[in-house]
Order: C-alpha cells, then structure tokens, then sequence
C-alpha cells in the first residue's frame, strides 16, 4: 500500500510539472515559453509510454481552456511524429485508445476539434489498416442510440453531436479506394459493418430531424442542423468510391429527404449559425448528388424518378443565380453545384431526355443571370483586379466537361454547363433538300444539329451590342458581358464552326472596339474570348483583330477606374496570337510598345508584359534579334531596380523578367551565324559580349552587392532560394562568352560561380522544369574550370554563406547538389549521372587534391547504389544510368568503392557486377548505345572479370554473365565505330513513318462521331490500371528524353579499349576455357575480330 502510494504521488507530481509546462507556454514572455518548450520536448524524449495518457487526462479534465486546448494540441502533434509509440506497451495504448473515444464524447467543441485529429491517426492505423478494433462499431453504434438528441434522458453525457463527429472520422478514410490498384476492389467489411449497423438506423433518425427541422416554425434548432450536415458528410464519404449493399436499400429514402432540404432552401435567411448550417448541409447534398450520377449512375438509374428530383432541384436553386450580385460566398458554391449536377446529368445516357425540356429555361433564367456582370463584379475590379481577372478571365481555359471538378463559382460552372448544352446534339432533323430517293439506306436519317446552332447562338444574338456613351451601369453593357462570357465558355463548339466563328469575331467583337468611349468591362472580356479562340481566327481578319488588341494594349486608366485587367487580357490574347503563328506587321513598334510600358511602378502589370516579351523573341526569332542587346539592358535595369535586399524572396515581377533574359538568351545562342561568314560572326559576338556583360551585372546586384553593402553581418546569408534554374542559365551564358582571363575579372565569374554553387548545394525544391538549367550550368561550369581556372580556385576551400556556416570548395558543393538530385526524380537520376561522369574525369585534380577526387567518387557512388537497391526489383531503364557511374567511380578507385559496395551488405558486389552484365548485354532494353557508354561498360568488366577470378568465383554466374556481356559489347563497340550515325539515320526514318501511320490512324478515328458512354467496370479498369502503372510510367517518362547520352570519360576515352579486352582475353586463356559460351557468339566475336580467330575457334572445338 505504502508502494502504491509512493507511486501515485510521484504521478501526481509529474502530473502538475506537465501542466505547468503547458501553462507556461501561453505566456507572453518568449523566454518563459521556450523553456516550457524545451522542458515539454525532454519529457517527450524520455520516451515514457504513459506521456500521452497524461496529455489527454489533462486535456479532457478540468482546467482553464487554455492549458486543455494546449495539452490536446501537443498531444496530436506528439502521436502525429511517433505513430508507433504504442507498439512498446499494447496494454497502455489500447486504455489510451479506450479513454481517448470516451473523452471525445464529452468535451467541449472547441476541443473537439483538435482531439478529433488524434482520433483520425488511430483510426487510419487501428481500424482501417489492420482492422484491429472490432467491438468499435457496435459500441459507437449503442453511443450514437442512446446519446442525449436520440434518445433523451438515457445517457446526457453523452452527446450525439461528439457521437456522430466521431462516427465522421470513422468513416472518412473510406472515402477513397484503399487498394486503388484493384478493378472491382470489394467493398471492405469495416464499411459494410458500419453501414448496417450504424448508417441504416442513422437514416431513420435522419429522417426524423429533417421532418423537425422542416415544418418547424419556431426558428432553427442549431443542434439538429449539426446532426442533418455531419450525417450527410458520412453519407458523402461512405459513397464516394464504395457503394455498401445495405446503403443501395436507403438510397431513395435518403434522397428523398435531401430533395426536401433543397426544395425548401432560403438564399435570404438571416446570416446565422443555423442558416450557415443549413446551406452547408445543401452544399453536401448536391456534392452527393454529383457522386451518385458520376460514380454510381446505375444505382440513380435503378430509382429514374430520382434522376428527375435530381435535375428538379438542382434546376430550382440554379435559377437563384439571378441574385448572385448580393449572395455570399457559400451560396455562391451551392448555385455553382447545382450546375454541376445538370451538366453530370446531361453527359449520362438518359440525360437528354431529362434536361433538355428545361433547356430554355435553364438558360434564360439561370445560366444567363450568372454571366452578366453585377455590382459584385465592379467591386472586385476596382478593389481586387488580380482577383477579378482569376475569376473572369483565367488564362487557362478549362476543358468544357459534365465532369469537370473544382470550378467552385456560379459563373464558371454556368460558363461549363453552357459549354456541355451547346456541344449536345439535337433531335434529328430531315429538311427536304436532304430527302433521298427510294432504296437510298440513308433515306430517313436526318442530319444532326447541335443545341448550339438551334437555340444558344440564337438566345445570344437577342442581346445587341450597346450604344455609344452606355456606362457600366446600362442594362444592355451588363448584359453583353454575360454574352462575351458565354462566347468564351463556348471554345470547344466554335472551334467546329470556323464560319460561325468569323461571323461573331466581326460583327459581336470587333465593334466594341470602335465604341467611344471603349467600356473597360466589355474590351477585357473581348480580348480574352480572342485569346480563347486564337487558334481558329480567319487569317483574312488577323490584322484588324491585331490593331484591336494593340489598341486595348495600350489603353490608359480613366480617372477613377484602372484599365490594368483591359491591358492584362490583351498581352495575353497577343501571346495567343503570336505562338498560334501569325506575325504582327512591324515587331518593332510591338517591342517598342511593350518595353515603354515595363516600369518598376506596376509590377503585375510588368510582370505580364515580361511574358508576352518572352513569346515576342522566341516567335520573332531573326525579326527581333538585332534589337536583342538593347532589351536586355532596359529590362536588367528594372530588374536590379525590383530586386529586394536580402533576404526577402523575389517578387513574382522579377522571377518574370529573369524568364524574359533566359527567352532572349537563348535565342541569341540560337542566332549564332556560320564560323566563315566574318562580319555576321564578329556582330554577333559583340552582341554575346554586351549580354553577358548585363548578365553579369544582374547577378552581381542579386547574389553579390546586397552581401557586401550590408557588412560582415549578413555574410552567412545566402541570397534567396529564388530563380535559381534561370539565373544558372544566364551563369551558363556568361561562362559560355568568356573569351579572356581579364574578362573574368570584370564580370566576376569565379565569384559568382562561387555563391552559385553555395546556392544549389541548398537546393531542395526539386520540380523537373526548374532544374534543367542547373544540369546544363554545372557542365559548363567544368568546361570553364578547365579552360581558365589556372589556380585550382574550383578545389580551394571557402566560406559558405549557409545557416550552418560551413567551409567547402565549388566541386564539393556541387557534387551535394547531384548526389541529392541522383534520387529527387527519373529525369534528374539521368542527368545528375551525367554530371557525375564530367565531375570525375574532367576537372583538373592535378594541384594536390586527388583526395577530393575519390571522396567525389565514393559519395557518387554510395547515392548511386542507393537509388539503384530502391529500383533493384524489376530491370529497367533507369538502372542503365545508375550502374554505369558506379562504373566510373569503380575505374577510378576499385578498392574504395569495393568497400563501398560490401558496406552494408557482403553480396553488393556481386549485385552490382550482376546488374552491370544484364545492361552491357544485347537483350537489355534501353542497351548501351553510345560509343562513350560502350567503352565504359567494357573496361569496367574487364576489370570486374579479373576481381573476380582473384576472388576465386570462377565457376560463379555471375562471371559467366559478365564474360558474354564483355563479349557482346566488343562486338557492339566495333559495330557502332564502324557504322558511325547510319543507324541513326534509319530509326528516324522509321519514327517518320511511324507518325505518318498515326497520323493516318488519327485521322480515321476522327472520321468516328459515335462515341460510346464508359460503363462503370470500364472506369473501375482505367481507374486501377492508371494507379497501378503511376509508378512505372514515373520512370518512363524519366528515360525518354535522355536515352542515349555520351558520356564524358575523360584520359579513359583515349584507351584502346579492344585492344585491352582481347589481351585480358589472349593472357588468359583458361578464362575462356573454363566458361561454356554460345557458339553463336564465338562465331560472331571471331568474324569481328579475324586476327583472334584461331582464339575462339579453339574454344568452339572445346
């Protein structure tokens, strides 16, 4: 007894101690919660079993909200690092479980909500994962039943609304596939089990409240508002992937009741909790309804009636839209549901038939009323116009589907549902003109119009285009926005009718450009419909519509309105015209228009222009090259004028205008004249010298003279993480037009180079687009180490401006940044192994620092077999680069990467040298191909070949494996020495016919109108094959591009390579004896090479 209570005093006092902590990190004084802080991580440290079980007794027991909510919140935070920490005491964890569930039936909502999170891990681990929780769903089911709303008076400590909260997180991980891979997956048991038992009898309660709430006329009762919205949310997740064959038999009883909440929902009731809660429950039903159409439409098809209520009520509430103007947000996204219930509905089979006697109407008083600008619209202009233009113009246009998901406001997803009525095909229709004569098979089969000719051009043309003087507040201004709107949510049905689209160019767009004064609203949406349709304009116009946009380019603001959004649109619609291939008549006067309005006074606006001046060069190509150098400079100059001190991060203006330089970088590389044409040759270097003299001053402003013009205290700090793969390529540029050591000088290249390779050894946000550029550098960077550093200062060691503070050299930094890269992603494996053959064979190593060279190829090595163990399951491409620089680490340094190899595992060796036969051999797809990769893979069997004879595995698979590979890759040597790029040659004229065979094939199937509905197995079977090929296709796209590569191998390229084998092979004789080869391949290595024949011809008579 006396032990028993020795311990409890202990627990108490740890108890106080651990409340004390949580207290005390509430404080204000910053030092008094660090050291809570610091007291509450060494308590997490030790590690006790019983520290959450203490975390929650204090977060569900009584105490002031504060220190509760802090407990909760350490305690979700705590289990989220250490999932696992259960596994040390079972018997702890499950009464932890236990007390957890019991808490979160009783304590206060704004606990709720953060012990709920801790229940979600448990229950993603316990119950859906291993489903080791059995007595769960029959003791939540008896909670839910006898809880205080249900069943008053049984138990009041137990709340239905906790009750069901939990319930929710129960069912929520279900809402997803949990075996993706799988085509029919099953319904799990869990889910079916909690259908039954819970979900069944829930929908009678359901029923019940929705009644109450319903006919009530005494206000709302928030409590079962809570209940009808949390039971519609598990409703929601539990058929949102699964269908449970108990929930098939309450499905029109529950749709019923949802119909009911929708046909009595109030836009105009007074903004209060129970309101809120209404909508939101609303909000849950159309998503729901959306579920049932899109994944289980033969269940909806089971109950057609339903599919009429369906559309019914979602028609009802989308004819709210003409109250969008004075709405809020949530309403907002109710009204938008609803049309995207109507175009899931119309993309079914019988959806025709149940949509289009509403199709009038739905656009007259619901789909129109969206589009047309309302007071909301001129707010958000004059206080918001980015996000205006995000709304109302995106410059990405979203593909018009019934099955397009996120839209998320009434305009776009009327703008879509427009889209999907419009590309819809009407009743048949037989004129007389078309009546054939008798036998003809065609007789009675009439054309097919689409309800986009008969009756959404026709509504639209009802609306003239406004008068002269008309302001934004003229109905007929207001409602010819609404029909711009609708012309660009009709981009997929005008592409089909170019004649159409002509018509509607000229007489509905292009007059609004002659009005006086141009309303704003309307030229915005102009402008961005032209860019929508860019690619089906009638040539015979492209100039007028150019003038037009040219005009709206430069449009200034009116006294109290900015015309940024008008100027924006058009930039955009002139990029569209330009990459679609037409050519402004003067390039000049366009360049000259765009780099008068960059200033450092309007980023965003400079920030679109830098874009379309991106598009201008590499479209104008030799049209705009000479004016190159003088843009280069006006645009650096606002540039170095945008750039923050450090270290903020850049501005969305200066990343575009770093965009801008490497556009015109690269199209002044791209312009170089031929070496024996002089005069054209010496321009155009100056040029190269001038560019990269601005580029110089660029980086020098964003890496070097923030540093230094702030003092010795910042000198740890690095310059942002931002632009990093384009400022490389304009690194890349510079070294590339070095031509002298006192241009180095000026342009500060080793510095630069310096806090470059400083920057990427940070470097962490790995994304394929933005890193391409630092592969290309760091390979420049070698080629002008080689060529101007005579000091050795890429091996000196310097100071690093990281957090750390550490010291290291250029080549070390940049070997960090390709050894993380070897395993960010396919792409940057191929050319991060790329890097590393160039690191090791081509930097001078000659001043003293060969130790640096095999520490590069011990860590190439260790992150090479590192990816390669995490890909070793099945051969594939990506295996090719992965094994072929552990080879050239391995020429390099054999004993130390041996020892790197048989680190971890004694049987490495073999696995590599194994790996390194399979892609040297002929039958490997993607083999060797280039003559540097050849080279390397023989030598380095050759030397793995007599490793292994030292290691006495003569008689091993492993050898014989790596001996036919030797063989046949001497073979493949001589072969592609002799045949140079013949081979090439050929395989270009297969893809040639290739893609003519596609196209063919393209063209035939486009010849097919009838376009067959997915059924639901079809879908299922897209579905698992898409997740059960994600991985392999992550790899594939990773080889495409880099199949083929030379290698840089440095002195080992000038070794006769045969030459080495075929003496390995002649002093060796027994190696051949020893080994039974393919008499095909004795054959083939003596036709090869006929001064060994009688070699292999005594073998094959062996």
């Amino acid at each position: 007894m006396e032990v028993d209570a020795q311990t409890s005093a202990a627990a108490a006092a740890a108890g106080d101690e651990l409340r004390s902590l949580l207290s005390a990190t509430l404080s204000p004084d910053k030092a008094q919660v660090d050291a809570a802080t610091e007291g509450l991580s060494r308590i997490a440290a030790a590690a006790d079993p019983r520290f959450p079980v203490a975390l929650l007794a204090i977060a569900a027991g009584n105490g002031d909200q504060g220190t509760k909510v802090a407990a909760a919140t350490y305690l979700k935070n705590y289990t989220r690092r250490n999932i696992d920490w259960g596994l040390s005491s079972p018997e702890l964890y499950k009464e932890f479980r236990d007390r957890l569930a019991q808490a979160l039936l009783q304590v206060e909502p704004f606990l709720l909500r953060v012990l709920i999170e801790v229940f979600r891990q448990v229950i993603e681990k316990d119950f859906v994962k291993e489903n080791l929780w059995p007595e769960l769903v029959p003791q939540l089911k008896q909670v839910i039943q006898s809880s205080n709303i249900i069943s008053p008076g049984q138990h009041p400590e137990w709340n239905t609304i906790n009750a069901l909260t939990v319930l929710q997180s129960v069912v929520r991980p279900f809402q997803y596939f949990l075996n993706p891979k799988v085509a029919k997956e099953p319904v799990p048991p869990q889910l079916e089990q909690i259908a039954s038992e819970i979900l069944v009898p829930l929908q009678v309660t359901f029923h019940h409240i929705a009644d109450k709430v319903l006919l009530s006329r005494d206000g709302t009762n928030l409590e079962y508002e809570q209940l009808l919205l949390i039971t519609s949310k598990c409703m929601y997740f539990t058929v949102r992937s699964y269908m449970p064959s108990r929930v098939k038999q309450i499905l029109p009883s529950f749709c019923k009741d949802m119909f009911r909440i929708l046909e009595l929902l109030d836009f105009n009731s007074q903004s209060e909790d129970g309101a809120t809660t209404r909508l939101k429950t609303a909000k849950r039903c159309l998503i729901i309804l959306c579920t049932l159409v899109t994944r289980h439409r033969k269940h909806a098809d089971d109950f057609l009636s339903q599919m009429a209520h369906i559309v019914n009520s979602a028609t009802r509430i989308s004819s709210q839209s003409i109250h969008l103007h004075k709405l809020d947000p949530l309403s907002d996204r109710i009204i938008s549901l609803s049309f995207d219930v109507i175009s899931r509905v119309l993309e079914t089979g019988p959806g025709w038939r149940l949509v289009s006697p509403h199709f009038s109407s739905l656009l007259d008083s619901a789909i129109f009323p969206a589009l047309a600008l309302n007071t909301k619209d001129i707010t958000e202009w004059e206080d918001d116009t980015d996000e205006y233009m995000r709304k109302n113009l995106p410059c990405e246009h979203d593909d018009i589907s019934g099955w397009a998901e996120d839209l998320f406001t009434a305009r776009k997803s009327a703008i879509n549902l427009l889209g999907v009525i419009a590309l819809s095909k009407g009743p048949p229709v037989v004129s007389a003109a078309s009546k054939r004569k008798k036998g003809d098979k065609s007789k009675g089969k009439g054309e097919r119009s689409s309800i986009g000719e008969l009756l959404v051009i026709p509504f639209l043309s009802k609306f003239p285009i406004p008068s002269q003087g008309e302001d934004v507040s003229s109905k007929a201004v207001q409602n010819y926005f609404g029909v711009l709107m609708a012309y660009g949510g009709l981009q997929d049905f005008l592409t089909e009718k170019k004649d159409l689209t002509n018509t509607i160019i000229r007489n509905r767009i292009l007059p609004l450009y002659s009005l006086d004064p141009c309303s704003p609203y309307l030229i915005s949406a102009a402008n961005w419909i032209i860019g929508q349709l860019a690619l089906c304009l009638p040539e015979a116009m492209s100039t007028n519509i150019y003038h037009s946009l040219m005009k709206a380019l430069t449009m200034e603001d009116f006294d109290d309105l900015t015309c940024y959004p008008v100027r924006a649109s058009a930039s955009g619609a002139i990029a569209e015209l330009i990459e679609n291939g037409y050519a402004p008549p003067d390039w000049l006067v366009l360049l000259q228009v765009v780099m008068k309005r960059i200033s450092i006074e309007d980023e965003n606006e400079s920030a679109l222009l830098f874009q379309l001046l991106g598009t201008i060069i590499e479209s104008g190509q030799e049209k705009v090259m000479p004016h190159i150098p003088e843009i280069v400079s006006n645009i650096a100059n606002t540039i170095m004028n945008l750039l923050p001190p450090v270290p903020d991060p850049w501005p969305q203006v200066v990343e575009r205008g770093f965009a801008a330089l490497v556009s015109m970088a690269q199209a002044w590389e791209s312009s170089a004249p031929d070496e024996n044409k002089d005069i054209e040759m010496r321009v155009w270097q100056s040029g190269q010298s001038a560019i990269a003299h601005t580029f110089s001053l660029v980086l020098q402003k964003a890496w070097l003279l923030p540093v230094e013009q702030m003092g010795l205290s910042v000198c740890s700090a690095l310059p942002p993480l931002s632009c990093v793969n384009d400022a490389s390529i304009l690194l890349e540029f510079i070294m590339r037009s070095i031509t002298s050591m006192e241009e180095t000088a000026i342009m500060k290249v080793f510095d630069l180079v310096a806090i470059w390779a400083d920057i990427i050894a940070c470097w962490d946000s790995w994304e394929e687009m933005e890193d391409q550029g630092i592969f290309n550098t760091i390979k420049e960077a070698v080629n002008f180490h080689q060529n101007f550093d005579s000091t050795g200062f890429f091996l000196k060691i310097l100071p690093s401006r990281s957090e750390n503070g550490s010291q290291s050299s250029v080549i070390s930094w940049v070997s960090s940044f390709i050894t993380r890269a070897i395993e960010a992603y396919p792409s940057a494996t191929w050319r991060a192994c790329s890097c590393m053959h160039t690191l090791l064979h081509t930097p001078n190593f000659s001043h003293g620092a060969e130790d640096t060279r095999m520490a590069l190829a011990v860590s190439f090595a260790q992150a090479a077999f590192s990816c390669f163990k995490s890909v070793s399951d099945s051969p594939s491409g990506i295996w090719k680069p992965l094994i072929l620089v552990i080879s050239s680490c391995y020429i390099c340094y054999p004993d130390a990467i041996e020892q790197v190899l048989r680190k971890d595992d004694g049987n490495s060796y073999a696995i590599w040298a194994s790996a390194l036969a399979q892609i040297s051999s002929s039958s490997f797809n993607p083999g060797l191909s280039s003559e540097s990769e050849i080279k390397l893979a023989v030598l380095t069997l050759a030397t793995v070949i007599e490793r292994l004879l030292a290691l006495s595995m003569g008689g091993t698979k492993v050898l014989h494996d790596c001996c036919v590979s030797l063989m046949e890759s001497c073979i493949h040597l001589k072969e592609v020495q002799e045949d140079g790029d013949d081979g090439d040659g050929a395989e270009d004229l297969d893809d040639d016919e290739e893609e003519e065979d596609t196209d063919e094939d393209d063209e035939d199937s486009d010849d097919d109108d009838d376009v067959r509905e997915e059924t639901e197995e079809e879908f299922l079977e897209r579905y698992a094959a898409a997740a059960a090929g994600e991985s392999i296709e992550i790899v594939e796209d990773g080889d495409i591009d880099d199949e083929t590569q030379d290698i840089e191998l440095g002195s080992l390229d000038e070794m006769d390579v045969q030459q080495v084998v075929l003496s390995m092979i002649k002093i060796r004789p027994d190696l051949l004896g020893a080994q039974t080869f393919p008499n095909a391949l004795m054959e083939r290595m003596a036709e090869t090479f006929p001064e060994y024949e009688q070699l292999f011809h005594v073998h094959r008579q062996a």
